[in-house]
């Protein structure tokens, strides 16, 4: 049985880059971008580990980097969505364009 080819990796990681940096260039609501920029962090994870497995496959430096940019995406999670709760809590809205002041 053959092994999917890097350069099919690479693609979709690209794909779902691009998909993620469209939706956060393109959307107001800042849940939107929050997701737009989690898609981008796992289009790299992807590269990470197909890199990893087609160049050096008995190590596994590209997986413990996966799970490093998963710990960081979980923390930037948290701290991005309790900035959202406050200031939905205080304005009312989550739009991007609304929240142009850092004075809540």
């Amino acid at each position: 049985m053959s092994a999917i080819p890097l350069s099919w990796w690479i693609f979709v990681a690209t794909a779902l880059f691009m998909i993620g940096f469209y939706v956060a260039l393109t959307r107001k609501n800042a849940i939107a971008i929050l997701i737009g920029l989690e898609l981008m962090l796992n289009a790299t994870n992807i590269n990470l580990v197909a890199f990893d497995r087609y160049i050096t496959p008995a190590r596994v430096e590209g997986q413990v980097f996966a799970v490093f940019v998963i710990a960081i995406a979980a923390a930037e999670a948290a701290v991005a969505l309790a900035i959202f709760i406050a200031a939905y809590r205080r304005r009312g809205t989550v739009d991007v364009e609304n929240l142009d002041s850092m004075k809540f």
